[in-house]
């Protein structure tokens, strides 16, 4: 048996897979988000540690982990955890959804001309650097203590394993990786004041980079596991769904919304705001458009109005409503693709005094859609066609939302078993990966063998009778962003 751990936003989850590649089991546990300033997302790392704990202890209550043979890793990307050279966690983790250094990427672009080129990227405030920069700029005592640099997995592995760990997927999210040679750039790093001194060694995600710590294996009562390096959570979703080829992509329905396609070199197009980086498997790269508020657009709205989401989701299904002139913007955490604007607001729009839930409801629903298409319109002006995308995430497992996002793509949408685990499963097929590997197996056979597409449970095609419909309102969609986005910067005044 092989355990993938997969660190999202809102919760842990752990998928235990058998030899042959199908999963035994899950389970996950809860996490929060601290958000003390607008645009601020930050969550302790220690929550982490416990989460860990508490999901394995939950699987033993089903399966026998002695049996157990290699553990991998998916988690959150470009989060910036910090620690002392002690291994202390120095401040909260300041998350990929963090909006706060919007200054420091201007001044990064400003001073490094040559950042792109070496990064693959444009700066972001959702990427690990800025952030290290606000810190050195806005938390100087801090900044001195700082000793290592770790993205939110590799914590974990830190933790497991005692290593200081990363791997090419995750660590191309930090604006320091050059994904060309897969490592560290050294000009990238002395941008924000670091050396490789103060970054994990990076791997091939089904590296093994250890073993579980004798203590850490006593007290989780597990052998002395090899870990592999793991993945960020969109790579490990990829190797989860074998989307491992050029022309293969996925859609994924987490707390933010993430279209990604596979490429057989690395591809940057930052002018188009798409994230070009490496995938977990050698050899191999990809190039993502990201939305920030996917599920967690659908979350916000049950929460604001007391419900839960099912109850959103069904209410909306039993009064049948199919077309709304409601229209909703999803950008409660700002957004990346294609507007890299970590002021961009939420909005609903076209509210009057017969308006309903449901109306509302479907307006979140076609509103990150919408988003999602913005991401596909993005990726194909970089030439980046994926001829097939499954879905998956927790949002995927709605057959109405699935239709909606297909009609607005106009693409075919294939939702697969095992979807709504996708970087979990990821994760545990790179440790069956990394410990078939490490008995001198060919690692390219190795994927062929296992990462494969798991089976297709629903098709979904676009309908013709509605494209007239999104077309229409795509085109409001995009015109309201324009038209309001100058009073972002003045709201936002107001929140301070």
């Amino acid at each position: 048996m092989y355990l993938g751990l997969d660190l999202g936003t809102s919760g842990l989850k752990g998928v235990v897979i058998d030899d042959k590649g199908n999963v035994l089991a899950q389970e996950s546990a809860s996490l929060s988000v601290s958000s003390p300033h607008a645009t601020w997302s930050e969550q302790d790392p220690l929550s982490w540690w416990q989460a860990c704990i508490d999901v394995i202890e939950q699987l033993q209550q089903r399966l026998d982990l002695s049996k157990l043979k290699a553990l991998g890793l998916s988690g959150q990307m470009h989060g910036a955890t910090l620690l002392d050279s002690q291994g202390d966690v120095l401040r909260p983790c300041i998350l990929w959804n963090d909006g706060r250094s919007q200054a420091q990427c201007q001044a990064l672009m400003a001073e490094f001309p040559d950042l792109i080129e070496r990064s693959g990227n444009l700066a972001m405030p959702g990427f690990t650097a800025p952030k290290i920069r606000w810190v050195q700029e806005n938390e100087p005592t801090v900044f001195e203590k700082l000793a290592f640099v770790l993205l939110p997995k590799d914590y974990l592995a830190y933790r497991l394993t005692g290593e200081m760990s990363s791997d090419c997927s995750d660590a191309a999210g930090t604006l320091w990786l050059n994904p060309q040679t897969r490592q560290w750039d050294n000009v990238l790093l002395a941008a924000t004041g670091l050396t490789q001194a103060n970054m994990p060694k990076v791997h091939e995600g089904c590296d093994l980079v250890g073993v579980l710590s004798e203590e850490v294996a006593q007290r989780l009562k597990l052998p002395q596991l090899p870990v592999v390096a793991g993945a960020g959570d969109n790579a490990a979703g990829a190797v989860g769904m074998g989307v491992t080829n050029p022309g293969q992509g996925f859609i994924s329905l987490g707390t933010s919304g993430v279209y990604f396609t596979v490429s057989e070199s690395h591809k940057a197009n930052p002018e188009n705001t798409v994230h070009a980086f490496c995938h977990a498997l050698p050899n191999r790269w990809h190039q993502m458009g990201v939305t920030l508020s996917a599920a967690n657009s659908l979350a916000w709205f049950s929460k604001l109005l007391g419900k839960t989401v099912p109850e959103l989701l069904d209410g909306l299904e039993d009064s049948g409503l199919q077309r709304t002139s409601v229209l909703f913007l999803p950008y409660l955490s700002g957004e990346r693709t294609p507007h890299n604007d970590p002021l961009a607001n939420g909005q609903f729009v076209g509210l009057v005094n017969t308006t309903n839930v449901e109306a509302m409801t479907l307006a979140v629903l076609e509103g990150v859609a919408f988003s999602l298409l913005d991401c596909q319109n993005a990726l194909d002006s970089a030439g980046s066609i994926a001829d097939e995308l499954s879905l998956i995430g927790g949002g995927a497992r709605n057959a109405m939302w699935r239709q909606i996002i297909a009609n607005v793509l106009n693409k075919r949408l294939i939702y697969r078993d095992g979807g709504d685990v996708g970087p979990g499963l990821g994760a545990a097929r790179l440790a069956l990966l990394g410990e078939q590997h490490g008995q001198g197996k060919d690692i390219e056979r190795l994927i062929k063998e296992y990462c494969t597409m798991p089976e297709a449970l629903e098709v979904h095609e676009p309908e013709e009778a509605t494209r007239s419909y999104y077309q229409e309102k795509y085109a409001l969609y995009q015109s309201l962003y324009q038209s309001t986005k100058d009073l972002n910067d003045k709201l936002a005044l107001l929140s301070d």
